[in-house]
């Protein structure tokens, strides 16, 4: 029986995965205009499993040599002869291991190449590449996954200038013979790589890696994708799950990030179905079971975000203040931290505005931000655990006690709303005192698209009830009634007839408490501050 798969390459007789057909017929046309390219995502991104799927479609009609640079060791990289006898090594072995289409003959010029005892240098594997290109009766594409583990090493450099230079000589005699096409993967965008065109030419730098053609091929998991597998695992499992609306749920949180598709079904069917029938692990409230043991977790893609946004303080300050502060960040693709970032996974470049890249980053940032406050011994977040029991009733959130509750604490607190307050420290304590009244039972998140400095919205789910809560300045009549209709509008979008609004007003005739509007058949909550 087949599983869902979270580590390494992902097999179609072993795992349920999605179709990759559609997505390496894309990737052959780069490869049949003789174009060479990095696949550079994120980690975790599908990368290697769609370099296995795209050797086997292109076999056909090439001769593919997939390596991996992981299988080079740090010492291969020291200098030209340590690489030259590297590379001639790990050809051989692979070919040993998985049957590559390396001829015997280039395969012995290797073996011996590797044990030469004369000082190698790069041109001496490139006379083997030249002849075995030139002699081979089909095309021959080089694939090397991995490239990260040599993107900081000068020889690196070298090899790829030698592999441009042989594209400039077929772009100049195209009779002339060299790899048909070459893809390198990883996670750095090597064509950004710079080095030396002569050592003592400090001033002067070129990437060898220029002549790389862009790649802008998808590689999320889009709805459909999602769907496709989930009707492969109900066809084993018949759990009565609706299909189209778990891919809807799954697609929404994870923007399609393979990593965390593959790892809230693999929760959900080995985890969530121990506690529940398996009807009820496959519906929303089994999906924001499977979302908070995934946020619970310190896996490896996690880790990686959050020691790669320390490694940048000031854009991490920047992401907290897009969102506790819904301020915006340009996208500028000068900028060294927004760039790595972005290559990293963890954010986006939404109409030059920069975005944390899916719902599920957003709240382990949330958590991670909040975090901070907790470690300080917040008193919104100490009073909302503390009172956690007045705002849970036979299993459901009481959300209007909820928004009583903050509004007495904040009083208590700091006295009657000044015109210092800023909007960040009300979303920021609402969401402290909200933590730990639903932590370990309920999920919350922002909408992302009606985040801004003055509204923004708060989803919670909380055991398969939903509340949505608009957190908003007060400025004036005509902008609440705006917000009244925003809220209703969002209201219908999730089949909802009850919302809920929190509003920072500094007027000193305000009304505070609570207070109910009816919209046509619904109603809200409005709660002044």
């Amino acid at each position: 029986m087949k599983v869902f798969n979270t580590t390494a390459v992902c097999i179609a007789s072993e795992h349920y995965m999605v179709d990759l057909t559609e997505r390496v017929k894309e990737i052959k046309k780069l490869v049949d205009a003789k174009k060479y390219f990095t696949i550079n995502r994120a980690r975790q991104y599908g990368k290697t499993t769609t370099l296995a799927a795209l050797d086997r479609y292109l076999s056909a009609q090439y001769d593919v040599i997939s390596l991996d640079f992981q299988d080079m060791t740090e010492g291969s990289f020291l200098d030209e002869n340590a690489f030259v006898r590297g590379f001639a090594q790990v050809m051989c072995d692979t070919r040993d291991a998985i049957e590559i289409p390396f001829p015997d003959e280039y395969y012995d010029a290797c073996q011996k190449l590797a044990a030469e005892d004369r000082t190698l240098v790069m041109n001496d594997i490139f006379r083997i590449f030249d002849r075995w290109c030139k002699q081979n009766p089909k095309p021959i594409v080089l694939i090397i996954d991995e490239v990260d583990t040599a993107s900081n090493n000068q020889v690196f450099l070298d090899f790829l200038g030698k592999l441009r230079s042989n594209y400039l000589k077929r772009a100049k005699n195209p009779r002339y013979k060299t790899f048909h096409s070459v893809i390198l993967a990883g996670v750095t965008d090597i064509k950004h790589l710079k080095s030396k065109i002569r050592p003592e030419e400090e001033g002067k730098e070129s990437s060898p890696w220029n002549i790389s053609a862009d790649f802008n091929i998808d590689m999320s998991l889009s709805e459909i994708d999602i769907k496709g597998m989930l009707d492969e695992y109900e066809a084993d499992h018949h759990t009565g799950m609706d299909t189209a609306e778990m891919a809807s749920l799954i697609r929404s949180q994870t923007s399609g990030y393979p990593f965390l598709v593959s790892r809230i079904c693999q929760l959900i069917d080995e985890r969530v179905m121990q506690t529940v029938k398996p009807s009820e692990a496959w519906s929303r409230e089994g999906f924001n079971a499977a979302i908070r043991l995934l946020l619970s977790e310190n896996n490896t893609l996690f880790q990686t975000l959050t020691k790669n946004l320390n490694n940048f303080p000031r854009l991490r300050n920047a992401i907290r203040s897009i969102l506790m502060e819904g301020t915006k960040l340009t996208y500028n693709a000068q900028q060294d931290a927004i760039v790595q970032m972005a290559m990293y996974g963890l954010i986006k470049n939404d109409h030059n505005t920069v975005r944390v890249a899916n719902t599920i980053f957003e709240m382990l940032l949330y958590n991670l931000f909040l975090s901070d406050a907790e470690l300080e011994n917040n008193v919104f977040y100490n009073t909302g655990t503390l009172n956690k029991s007045r705002f849970i009733k036979d299993r459901r959130l009481d959300m209007i006690a909820v928004l009583n509750g903050f509004i007495e604490t904040y009083t208590q607190v700091f006295g009657p709303l000044e015109d210092r307050f800023k909007e960040k420290d009300g979303r920021e304590y609402f969401l402290l005192y909200l933590k730990p009244i639903i932590n370990g039972t309920g999920n919350f998140y922002i909408e992302a698209q009606t985040r801004d400095q003055l509204r923004t919205d708060v989803i919670v789910d909380y055991l398969g009830e939903q509340f949505i809560i608009e957190l908003k300045i007060w400025n004036g009549s005509a902008y609440n009634e705006k917000g009244e209709q925003q809220l209703c509008g969002y209201l219908e979008r999730f089949g909802l007839k009850t919302g809920y609004m929190l509003t920072f007003n500094f007027n000193k005739e305000k009304e505070q408490g609570i207070k109910d509007v009816k919209i046509g058949d619904m109603t809200i909550h409005e709660a002044t501050l």
